[in-house]
């Protein structure tokens, strides 16, 4: 019930246009990968999935931001069922050994029936310019080969809740699911995140 209310207050305050360049109902597995500029980016995709597909969609997100607060962590873990990740500190260990326990983090929590939602630039882009892919997906796509890979393209949500702002400004968005992106046997990781990155660059030129 509070899903179905959220998801609708999220399309009305973003306005989302959605449009499906894949099955939206597809029953396999998936890893949603998008450009990130909004504390809403992931709300935006998750509001914007059907019912059927919502209810088996997790939003991988930072820990310290959605466990500060009981509404926040409430919202995490009830109704968005959130994977939450650490953010690497200074006393964090190395960045290998921090990425691979959160690629292995996320490839657990999928399970047999879940999908992902990711930003693979790792931080929000303030300019809304899709930056370069840090490697998470490649070894979360090599993790979980099983699942389907879909990029989305937001447009607009850095104007409607920009970096450092707390209240949206209801304006109109755009939400493009593209077509699934195909792994490839034996591919490299630059080649892998260059293909990724240009697959959702590719939604944004036809907005």
């Amino acid at each position: 019930m509070i899903d179905t209310a959220l998801a609708s207050l999220c399309r009305l305050v973003a306005g989302s246009t959605v449009e499906w360049r894949c099955d939206p109902y597809a029953s396999a597995q998936r890893i949603y990968f998008g450009n990130h500029s909004s504390h809403l980016d992931f709300i935006v995709i998750w509001s914007s999935l059907p019912p059927s597909r919502r209810r088996h969609a997790r939003p991988v997100a930072g820990r310290d931001y959605w466990e500060q607060g009981r509404v926040r962590r409430y919202l995490a873990s009830e109704v968005f069922r959130a994977v939450l990740v650490e953010r690497r500190g200074a006393d964090a260990g190395s960045a290998v050994e921090h990425a691979r326990a959160a690629v292995e983090q996320m490839a657990c929590e999928m399970g047999c029936h879940d999908s992902l939602i990711v930003f693979p630039e790792g931080t929000r882009s303030a300019s809304g310019e899709v930056g370069p892919f840090k490697s998470g997906l490649y070894h979360l796509s090599r993790a979980r080969p099983d699942a389907e890979l879909v990029p989305v393209h937001l447009e607009n949500l850095n104007r409607i809740l920009p970096k450092g702002e707390a209240l949206p400004v209801p304006m109109m968005s755009r939400v493009t699911f593209g077509p699934v992106l195909p792994v490839r046997s034996g591919e490299q990781k630059a080649a892998f995140l260059e293909r990724a990155r240009s697959a959702l660059l590719r939604l944004e030129a036809c907005t």
